[in-house]
């Protein structure tokens, strides 16, 4: 059944991607991508190889210790959405957006944990998902927001 969800997952995550790369500005999409997955993998790492929680069953098993669909893909696409949805907005609104987004991956991360074998934690809580994931989307937010600004000022 796990890997059902596994699978399901990576379905999902491939028709999320597709959506959203179809508009502009698709440059910055795959900047938050590369950089939402350069971030959560080593941060990933750091958690997994401390025995904080681990990925019973995942893909490629025999080469990951972390889950790499979660790390390299389904979170850094959840981030591309989160870019897009906060892309006009001010302070307050993107720390309300990211707070939310954050609250349903936790969420969502808690019940896999709950009731499947996808996610184990030992000395992990929820808690620490939602400021992990909180503060890994917030910085990758306002370093886009950097490069904008930077990238308007030389224009």
């Amino acid at each position: 059944m796990d890997q059902i969800h596994l699978w399901s997952l990576l379905v999902i995550g491939a028709i999320l991607l597709f959506f959203s790369l179809r508009t502009p500005p698709i440059k910055d999409k795959l900047c938050v991508f590369l950089l939402k997955t350069y971030f959560s993998t080593f941060f990933g790492v750091i958690v997994v190889e401390n025995k904080l929680l681990e990925y019973p069953v995942r893909f490629l098993d025999q080469y990951f210790e972390a889950s790499i669909l979660f790390e390299y893909f389904l979170y850094p696409i959840v981030c591309v959405y989160f870019y897009q949805t906060s892309y006009h907005s001010r302070l307050p609104g993107i720390i309300g957006q990211c707070l939310l987004y954050a609250a349903a991956l936790t969420g969502v991360e808690v019940l896999y944990e709950k009731y499947t074998n996808l996610i184990e934690y030992h000395r992990w809580t929820w808690m620490y998902s939602f400021i992990t994931i909180f503060v890994l989307s917030f910085s990758v937010r306002m370093l886009m927001k950097l490069i904008h600004k930077r990238e308007q000022s030389t224009s």
